[in-house]
Protein backbone atom coordinates (compact mmCIF):
# COMPACT_ATOMS: atom_id res chain seq x y z
CA UNK A 1 0.00 0.00 0.00
CA UNK A 2 2.56 2.51 0.89
CA UNK A 3 4.55 1.38 -2.31
CA UNK A 4 1.74 2.75 -4.44
CA UNK A 5 1.06 5.75 -2.20
CA UNK A 6 4.25 6.19 -3.58
CA UNK A 7 4.16 5.59 -6.65
CA UNK A 8 1.15 8.00 -7.00
CA UNK A 9 2.90 10.96 -5.17
CA UNK A 10 5.67 10.34 -7.79
CA UNK A 11 3.75 10.70 -10.83
CA UNK A 12 1.50 13.38 -9.36
CA UNK A 13 4.96 15.54 -9.41
CA UNK A 14 6.06 14.89 -12.21
CA UNK A 15 2.88 16.09 -13.98
CA UNK A 16 3.27 18.82 -12.06
CA UNK A 17 6.85 19.80 -13.60
CA UNK A 18 5.94 18.71 -16.79
CA UNK A 19 2.79 21.40 -16.72
CA UNK A 20 5.35 24.27 -15.12
CA UNK A 21 7.67 22.94 -18.04
CA UNK A 22 5.12 23.82 -20.75
CA UNK A 23 3.71 27.06 -19.61
CA UNK A 24 4.90 29.96 -21.23
CA UNK A 25 7.57 32.20 -19.92
CA UNK A 26 5.17 35.41 -20.41
CA UNK A 27 2.19 36.06 -19.20
CA UNK A 28 -0.97 38.42 -20.57
CA UNK A 29 -4.65 38.91 -19.18
CA UNK A 30 -6.44 41.41 -21.28
CA UNK A 31 -10.12 42.55 -20.86
CA UNK A 32 -11.83 45.55 -23.00
CA UNK A 33 -15.39 47.02 -22.35
CA UNK A 34 -17.34 49.70 -24.19
CA UNK A 35 -18.09 52.78 -21.50
CA UNK A 36 -20.79 55.48 -22.46
CA UNK A 37 -18.76 58.50 -20.64
CA UNK A 38 -16.56 60.47 -23.27
CA UNK A 39 -12.62 59.44 -23.42
CA UNK A 40 -11.40 62.99 -21.59
CA UNK A 41 -13.83 61.85 -18.78
CA UNK A 42 -12.10 58.39 -18.73
CA UNK A 43 -8.83 59.30 -19.01
CA UNK A 44 -8.90 61.40 -15.90
CA UNK A 45 -9.87 58.69 -13.44
CA UNK A 46 -7.17 56.45 -15.16
CA UNK A 47 -4.42 59.19 -15.57
CA UNK A 48 -4.76 60.08 -11.74
CA UNK A 49 -4.05 57.80 -9.59
CA UNK A 50 -5.35 59.18 -6.83
CA UNK A 51 -8.92 59.02 -8.65
CA UNK A 52 -8.60 55.17 -8.30
CA UNK A 53 -10.37 54.34 -5.44
CA UNK A 54 -13.44 55.70 -7.00
CA UNK A 55 -13.30 52.23 -9.70
CA UNK A 56 -10.38 50.08 -8.65
CA UNK A 57 -11.81 46.48 -7.67
CA UNK A 58 -8.39 46.00 -5.79
CA UNK A 59 -9.38 49.68 -3.53
CA UNK A 60 -12.06 47.73 -2.39
CA UNK A 61 -10.32 44.52 -0.76
CA UNK A 62 -9.02 46.35 2.32
CA UNK A 63 -10.94 49.58 4.16
CA UNK A 64 -7.87 50.21 5.75
CA UNK A 65 -5.48 50.47 2.87
CA UNK A 66 -2.94 52.68 3.83
CA UNK A 67 -2.03 54.85 0.57
CA UNK A 68 0.92 57.19 -0.20
CA UNK A 69 1.55 59.28 -3.80
CA UNK A 70 4.63 60.83 -4.84
CA UNK A 71 5.50 62.93 -8.10
CA UNK A 72 3.06 64.96 -10.26
CA UNK A 73 -0.58 64.48 -9.66
CA UNK A 74 -0.86 62.88 -12.84
CA UNK A 75 0.82 61.71 -16.14
CA UNK A 76 3.82 60.31 -16.32
CA UNK A 77 6.35 60.01 -13.02
CA UNK A 78 3.27 59.87 -11.04
CA UNK A 79 3.81 57.43 -8.23
CA UNK A 80 0.86 55.30 -5.83
CA UNK A 81 2.39 53.31 -3.05
CA UNK A 82 -0.09 50.92 -1.16
CA UNK A 83 0.36 48.59 2.03
CA UNK A 84 -2.74 46.64 2.63
CA UNK A 85 -4.28 43.04 4.14
CA UNK A 86 -3.10 39.76 3.02
CA UNK A 87 -5.65 40.37 0.16
CA UNK A 88 -4.06 43.08 -1.41
CA UNK A 89 -0.46 42.90 -0.04
CA UNK A 90 2.32 45.76 -0.92
CA UNK A 91 2.92 47.10 -3.57
CA UNK A 92 3.79 50.45 -5.88
CA UNK A 93 2.05 51.76 -9.69
CA UNK A 94 4.60 53.88 -11.28
CA UNK A 95 2.62 56.19 -14.58
CA UNK A 96 5.17 55.56 -17.33
CA UNK A 97 3.54 56.93 -20.30
CA UNK A 98 0.45 59.29 -20.61
CA UNK A 99 -1.28 60.04 -24.18
CA UNK A 100 -4.31 61.93 -23.30
CA UNK A 101 -7.48 60.27 -24.58
CA UNK A 102 -5.23 57.22 -25.86
CA UNK A 103 -2.90 55.40 -23.40
CA UNK A 104 -1.83 54.98 -19.89
CA UNK A 105 0.95 52.93 -19.55
CA UNK A 106 2.06 51.48 -15.99
CA UNK A 107 4.79 49.77 -14.06
CA UNK A 108 3.48 47.45 -11.38
CA UNK A 109 5.68 46.17 -8.53
CA UNK A 110 4.69 43.57 -6.51
CA UNK A 111 6.17 43.78 -3.17
CA UNK A 112 4.27 41.08 -1.14
CA UNK A 113 2.71 38.71 -0.99
CA UNK A 114 5.05 37.88 -3.48
CA UNK A 115 7.71 40.04 -5.77
CA UNK A 116 7.03 40.47 -9.17
CA UNK A 117 7.07 43.42 -11.71
CA UNK A 118 4.51 43.86 -14.36
CA UNK A 119 2.83 46.34 -16.91
CA UNK A 120 -0.28 47.46 -16.90
CA UNK A 121 -1.94 49.41 -20.11
CA UNK A 122 -4.88 51.19 -20.38
CA UNK A 123 -5.69 51.65 -24.25
CA UNK A 124 -8.66 54.10 -25.19
CA UNK A 125 -10.48 54.61 -28.38
CA UNK A 126 -13.45 57.45 -28.32
CA UNK A 127 -16.28 56.45 -30.58
CA UNK A 128 -19.90 57.97 -30.85
CA UNK A 129 -20.90 55.62 -28.57
CA UNK A 130 -18.50 56.89 -26.05
CA UNK A 131 -14.94 55.08 -25.06
CA UNK A 132 -13.72 51.66 -25.73
CA UNK A 133 -11.09 50.69 -23.04
CA UNK A 134 -8.78 48.17 -22.90
CA UNK A 135 -7.19 47.11 -19.92
CA UNK A 136 -4.11 44.68 -19.97
CA UNK A 137 -1.24 43.20 -17.53
CA UNK A 138 1.57 41.55 -18.73
CA UNK A 139 4.84 40.00 -17.59
CA UNK A 140 6.86 37.46 -16.91
CA UNK A 141 5.66 34.05 -15.90
CA UNK A 142 7.46 32.81 -12.46
CA UNK A 143 7.45 29.81 -11.16
CA UNK A 144 4.01 30.68 -8.97
CA UNK A 145 2.51 31.91 -12.42
CA UNK A 146 3.35 29.43 -13.98
CA UNK A 147 1.53 26.79 -11.38
CA UNK A 148 -1.39 29.59 -11.03
CA UNK A 149 -2.06 29.84 -14.66
CA UNK A 150 -4.70 27.90 -15.26
CA UNK A 151 -6.46 30.59 -12.38
CA UNK A 152 -4.85 33.63 -13.68
CA UNK A 153 -6.86 34.74 -16.30
CA UNK A 154 -10.14 34.10 -14.81
CA UNK A 155 -8.95 35.38 -11.01
CA UNK A 156 -7.59 38.63 -12.84
CA UNK A 157 -9.97 38.97 -15.78
CA UNK A 158 -12.66 38.98 -13.33
CA UNK A 159 -11.12 41.87 -11.21
CA UNK A 160 -10.11 43.95 -14.62
CA UNK A 161 -14.07 43.08 -15.54
CA UNK A 162 -15.42 44.03 -12.19
CA UNK A 163 -12.89 47.69 -12.49
CA UNK A 164 -13.89 48.55 -15.80
CA UNK A 165 -17.84 48.31 -14.71
CA UNK A 166 -16.56 50.28 -12.08
CA UNK A 167 -14.59 53.01 -14.15
CA UNK A 168 -17.97 53.58 -16.36
CA UNK A 169 -20.06 54.54 -13.26
CA UNK A 170 -17.04 56.54 -12.06
CA UNK A 171 -16.40 58.23 -15.59
CA UNK A 172 -20.22 58.71 -16.51
CA UNK A 173 -20.24 60.78 -13.14
CA UNK A 174 -17.38 62.60 -13.72
CA UNK A 175 -18.81 63.62 -17.55
CA UNK A 176 -21.70 64.71 -15.89
CA UNK A 177 -20.05 67.07 -13.12
CA UNK A 178 -17.65 68.48 -16.30
CA UNK A 179 -20.61 69.29 -18.28
CA UNK A 180 -22.60 71.02 -15.05
CA UNK A 181 -19.55 73.01 -14.62
CA UNK A 182 -19.45 73.99 -17.93
CA UNK A 183 -22.81 75.37 -17.77
CA UNK A 184 -22.55 77.23 -15.01
CA UNK A 185 -19.39 79.22 -16.60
Amino acid sequence: MLKKLGIAAAILVAALVVFVATRPDRFHVERSVQLSAPADATFALINELRQWQQWSPYEKLDPNLARTFEGPASGPGAVYAYKGNRNIGEGRMTILESRPGELVSIKLEFIEPFPATNQANFKLEANEKGTRVTWSMEGPNTLMGKVMSPFMDGFIGKSMEQGLADLDIAAQAEAKKRQQTAQTE
